[in-house]
């Protein structure tokens, strides 16, 4: 009876998962079926693709879906096949067809941009680069695509009901760009480069307000700033002042009073409307356990449950900003507290020549040697004969 157990228990598990598979419950359902019961030939295909998809038979659901369209060219499930065509090379998931999902999304949206699944299929193409993010110590391509789709689904679809979520998305792909910009700033800290950590700091600072790690960057950059000198002093204080009214709750707050007293500086209230947010952060924030922190170092995916839960994410792409080693151009002097000595014009311009002889009258670099006697060379451009060598 001992031996025989594990044959019953195998048979039974057997029957359970065909009994599953023959109700269904074992099929990841499609998001977008028809619901219309008709048996119409083109929706007929439209069903035995769905099926097809559910079960994993993504090639087979595509030849279905494309014999239909190509077939009923003028059938009113013409939208939904494409749509389906595009899911299914979504679901299967690998990185060869994760690019052709997108074209066929992008396809979707370009000829029907008016219908509700347009919104869907951006959605998606957002999804296809959030998926493939790294972290922020690695290749941000993928982080930088991801924002680009997500604010077009806020762009150009901005009351479906996709906006709120793809919003969050937005935060988190932010989250992981700064990530990488606060990285690579602390490299340039701890090699002693500070003109390029204040430019990232500087950078980080003013795009993604909303970083996790916002306050620290500032205080990081305030002390860079101290440490070029007192020609920087403006700019000191200025970023002190932004951690005590922007980020009232931080732990960088009391010792950037202390430095701003010590420099005779004004002590700025606390934003209230900076308050409510850090208030509402830290009340939803994610605290790392032992367990996260262990298996953070080996998980491939960037950690996000870390990133702002409220306000509006940055609008534009992140541009880095001029190094402050860099003359400003355009003027005389550098701007001021940047303790550039002065500044260097990069413009360009193209005029007409109004003295047409001023080639013939003016003297010119480049002398003619046409008109010098055969062997000799022009006094400015002769060079000095090589002397012997002494032995």
């Amino acid at each position: 009876m001992a031996r025989a157990f594990p044959f019953r228990l195998i048979l039974v598990v057997s029957l359970v998962l065909v009994a599953l598979a023959a109700t269904g419950c074992g099929r990841k359902r499609y998001d977008n079926p028809i619901t219309k019961d008709t048996l119409q030939p083109d929706k007929v295909l439209f069903d035995k693709a769905i099926a097809d998809m559910e079960r994993g038979r993504y090639e087979v659901a595509r030849i279905t879906l494309n014999t239909l369209i190509n077939t009923y060219d003028s059938s009113e499930y013409m939208a939904k096949a494409k749509l389906a065509i595009a899911d299914s090379w979504f679901r299967e998931g690998t990185s060869s067809a994760l690019v052709q999902a997108e074209v066929e999304y992008k396809d979707f949206i370009l000829f029907y941009p008016a219908m509700e699944e347009s919104a869907e299929a951006q959605e998606k193409v957002c999804m296809i680069h959030y998926n493939q993010m790294s972290k922020p110590d690695r290749d941000t391509r993928h982080a930088y695509r991801a924002e680009e789709e997500c604010r077009q689904v806020l762009l150009k679809f901005p009351n479906s009901k996709f906006a709120p979520r793809v919003e969050q998305l937005l935060r988190n792909v932010q989250e992981v760009q700064a990530g990488h910009e606060y990285n690579v700033a602390d490299t340039y800290l701890r090699k002693g480069s500070l003109g390029a950590a204040t430019n990232r700091l500087q950078g980080l600072a003013d795009h993604f307000p909303l970083f996790s790690a916002a306050d620290e960057a500032l205080w990081k950059l305030a002390e860079s700033y101290g440490s070029l000198g007192d020609r920087f002093e403006e700019r000191t204080a200025s970023v002190l002042t932004r951690i005590v009214r922007e980020y009232p709750l931080s732990e960088y707050v009391d010792p950037a009073k202390e430095k701003l007293l010590a420099m005779n500086r004004p002590v700025p209230e606390a934003d209230p409307v900076a308050m409510a947010r850090m208030k509402y952060e830290q009340e939803n924030a994610f605290s790392p356990g032992t367990f996260d922190k262990f298996w953070g170092v080996f998980r491939g995916k960037p950690e996000v449950r870390q990133a702002a839960k409220s306000g509006t994410p940055a609008a534009d792409p992140f541009q880095p900003t001029i190094p402050l080693s860099v003359p400003a151009a355009g003027g005389i002097g550098g701007a001021p507290g940047t303790g550039v000595p002065g500044a260097v014009s990069a413009d360009v311009t193209v005029s007409t020549v109004q003295d047409s002889t001023a080639l013939d009258t003016q003297p010119d670099a480049r002398l003619n040697r046409q008109n010098q006697p055969d062997g000799q060379t022009p006094p400015e451009t002769s060079s000095p004969k090589p002397q012997p060598r002494q032995p």
